[in-house]
Order: C-alpha cells, then structure tokens, then sequence
C-alpha cells in the first residue's frame, strides 16, 4: 500500500544520507520532498504539515552523535515521529468479564468479513466469541455473517429478516449468548454509502443500549482522506474506541492509516491485509513506520507463519530434504504450506530491502495460478513417478504434459529444477546455503531454487519457528 510513499522516501533520505554535515537548508530542503511525499500519499494536509514541523523542531536541535552519520540521525528521528503519529505503543482491546465489541462503518468497508477475523483471532487466542447480526438492511447481510461464522466455526445469532428495531435485535441476542457459553459478544451492524442521520440515530440507540467496551470503527485503508472524516463523524456520534483497517494490502495510498490516529485520538488496533479469515493483524506503529521506510518487518513476518504453518510439518519436510530422500510427494506437502501463507508478495514485502528489488521480479512469478499449473504437472504423475522421478522418460513426459494441460516444456523444466534440488540436497554446504537465503517459493515460476520457483535461494528455515521468535525476542 505505503509503495509509492516508501519510494519516496527512500529517494529523499538516500540523498540526505550522502551529506557530510547537516544544516538547516539540507533539512528543510529535504523536509519539503518528504511533505509533498506524504501529501500525495493522501495524508490529511494539517497533519502533514504539524507532522513536519515536529520532524524538523527535532532535527535542528539534535546533537549530532559521532557514531551515528548525520543522514542516519535524521532518518531515526524521522521514524520516532512516524511511529508517533501512527500511534506509538500497540493498543490491545480492553475487555473485561463478558466483552461487547461493536463494528461500526460504512458499506463496503468489510464489517461482515472483519467481524469473521476478528472472531477467529481471539478463538485463536483462547477467547469464546460470539458473532451477532445486527445489519437489518443490506440484502444477505445476515446469512453472509452466518457463513463467515460457519468458517471460522463461531455461533451467529441471526434474527429474523422481516425485523427492523435493532435494539430488539440486541436484547433477544443477548438473551440467546446466555445459553451460548461465550465470554465476547461481536455485533455486526448495518452500513451506509454515506453517513446519514438515521444511520447514526439508529448507531447511537444500539450502543445507548449496549455500553459496550470496545466500539470499533472499520474504514477502508483505500478511501484517503475520506476515512478521516468518516472516523471524525462516528467518533463524534458514538466515542469510537479504535480503528480496524482493511484491505492494507492494496494499491491505495495509504494516507488514512497516517491520518486517523492524529486526527480522532483513536488507536488503530488492527489491520486487515488480505481476503483470507485469518488475516487480522495487531497494528504495530513501530513496525508500520519501519515497513513505510522500507527496512521490512521480519517479526511480523514470522509471526504470520508461525500462524498458519504447523511446526511439526515443517520440521519433518526439512529432515526430509537434508536426509536427500525429497520426492515428489513431499513436494506437494511444501506447497499445501505455502498456500497457506497467502499472499507472498505481501509476505515477502515484510522482509527488509525487499521494495528495492521488487520491480526487478515478474508479477507473474507471485501468481497463484503458476503454482496450480506445477501442482497439475505433480498430480497428473503415478504414484511411482512421484516417488522415483528418475522413471519419468519422454513417453511419460507427454502424458503428464497432457494430462495437465501444459506444455512438455513446462514438464522438463520441472523435472530439471527438481532434479538440481535433489543434487544439492547431497551436498550438505550447497543445501545450507539454499536454506540460508531469501528467494523464491515453490510453485512460483522461473529458474533455480525450489522447483517452480522465481529466483534462486529458498525462505528462512521454518523448521525452528519458536527459535526464530526468541531471537526477535518474541514469543510465539
């Protein structure tokens, strides 16, 4: 989302990084790119320019340490305040007893989809969520929390369609979570295309109703300055508590995550980065203002596939490979794995310098359809084949081709980078360094590495993931 800000900045403090002392004029010169930078990322104008004012009053009057370039103090203080505006320490919910969260927003923000994340996350984090329909409006709003909640294997209160007082709705959901056993009670109300008046009276009633401990805002990441004032207009008619951004895995600018915070006073508590349930994250500031200026974000990175890879999986597919017994049915287990992680261009984003060398890698190698083309390759062999790839002679080669309906080109290719793989898995010193670099995933197109795979080299080790949290120091 930050891609162009980020480009941005790069630019501006790699010429600022170049200077041997630093002035006023240097700062200021290179404050004014990083102001029109943030305008054009659709920052809010007055906390752009109160942003500045507090980056520069710092930067005149630091004191420039010997041990530190003078390019380098400057970006330090640049991220401090960017971790401020972004709201500093991560913000938990604070829910107590039998919590209520009330989703407020406006149509097609992803109340219903958020609700279903955020349901799945605290399930995951020992919490018994309940999930409550409370959007008597849009068509299908009811049965589409239904599934979600089906999904994520929640109970959904659903009322009956003809009704129309939500805060009935809300007193019969209450008595119904009574029998339900739940400790966290999440209504999913009903948006508007704009913010109206009956919106907001009906908003008002059901949170007079509920007194609920978290009352959360879901804005869309990609609406710019317009998310400001949707949050200024809810904050000021209900007290939100925090903002759950979504859809921060788009091609918007990104001003509203740099607005909000500033202009409400509210934390932005989650960010929602991605289509699947699974993925809601903790806002982090600090790590946020660290992806913004392109230096990644390994903690979260590891964090998110320790979420969705099973250790002992990993563990025994490493064996597998280092013992060199790697076939090819070990390499449909790596892929169901990789599928889980999601979007990888996203996820390899997170690892530092990785926007600096993006635009030199084909889109074509993170399409998810690549990887189901090698999968058909993989499925449309025999069981033998899979074991003894070796067997697979040009007679067989056309079989598979068409059995997958892809090219003998696309067939050979895979069968050499399997067969490298496997070489390399020989030489202990060769397969240490594969594991030891970043690169490509298999089923993702291109030459070297994993087979299918863009690139050389293989992802971090994933065999030792409480390993590599503690060495963030992180805990899983």
């Amino acid at each position: 989302m930050f891609s162009s800000l980020s480009d941005s900045l790069d630019k501006t403090f790699r010429n600022l990084r170049g200077v041997g002392k630093i002035s006023e004029k240097n700062i200021t010169d290179a404050l004014r790119e990083i102001r029109v930078a943030l305008l054009e990322a659709d920052v809010e104008y007055l906390v752009a320019k109160e942003f500045i004012a507090h980056v520069k009053e710092k930067a005149v009057g630091a004191e420039v340490l010997k041990s530190i370039k003078p390019g380098e103090q400057i970006v330090k203080i640049f991220h401090d305040e960017l971790a401020e505006l972004l709201g500093g320490d991560q913000v938990p919910l604070q829910l107590d007893g039998s919590g209520r969260i009330l989703l407020c927003g406006l149509n097609g923000a992803g109340k219903t989809t958020t609700a279903g994340k955020l349901a799945m996350r605290l399930k995951r984090e020992g919490k018994k969520p309940l999930l409550i329909a409370c959007d008597l409006y849009r068509p299908a709003a009811i049965d589409q929390l239904a599934t979600v909640g089906k999904q994520v294997d929640v109970p959904v209160y659903t009322p009956d369609a003809s009704e129309t007082d939500v805060v009935k709705v809300a007193r019969e959901a209450l008595t119904w979570a009574e029998t339900q056993n739940g400790d966290v009670l999440i209504f999913d109300t009903a948006g508007r295309q704009e913010i109206d008046e009956r919106l907001v009276e009906e908003l008002k009633r059901l949170h007079a109703f509920l007194d609920p401990q978290e009352t959360l805002l879901v804005a869309d990441a990609a609406t710019g300055q317009g998310a400001v004032s949707v949050a200024k207009h809810f904050d000021e008619a209900v007290g939100i508590t925090g903002i759950i951004l979504t859809k921060l895995d788009g091609d918007a600018r990104g001003g509203a995550a740099l607005s909000m915070r500033s202009v409400t006073g509210k934390p932005i508590k989650y960010a929602g980065e991605g289509e699947k349930l699974d993925q809601l994250f903790e806002f982090h500031p600090d790590r946020m203002a660290d992806r913004i200026l392109g230096m990644g974000d390994v903690v979260g990175m590891v964090e998110q596939v320790a979420g969705r890879i099973d250790e002992k999986d990993a563990m025994k597919s490493m064996e597998r490979m280092a013992s060199g017994k790697f076939d090819f049915y070990d390499f449909l287990d790596q892929m169901k794995m990789i599928s889980k992680l999601g979007d990888m261009k996203g996820l390899m984003g997170l690892i530092p310098g990785f926007n600096k060398i993006k635009k030199q890698i084909p889109d074509a190698a993170f399409d998810p359809k690549r990887m189901k083309r090698t999968e058909a390759i993989v499925l449309s062999m025999t069981p033998d084949e899979r074991r003894r790839p070796e067997i697979i002679k040009p007679s067989r080669r056309k079989r598979i081709a068409a059995g997958s309906g892809v090219t003998i080109i696309e067939v050979n290719r895979l069968l050499k980078q399997f067969g490298d793989m496997r070489k390399m898995m020989k030489s202990p010193k060769k397969m240490q360094k594969m594991m030891g670099q970043m690169g490509g995933m298999p089923g993702m197109g291109g030459g070297g590495g994993f087979p299918g795979m863009g690139g050389g080299g293989g992802m971090p080790d994933l065999g030792d993931l409480d390993g590599l949290l503690k060495g963030l120091g992180k805990k899983k």
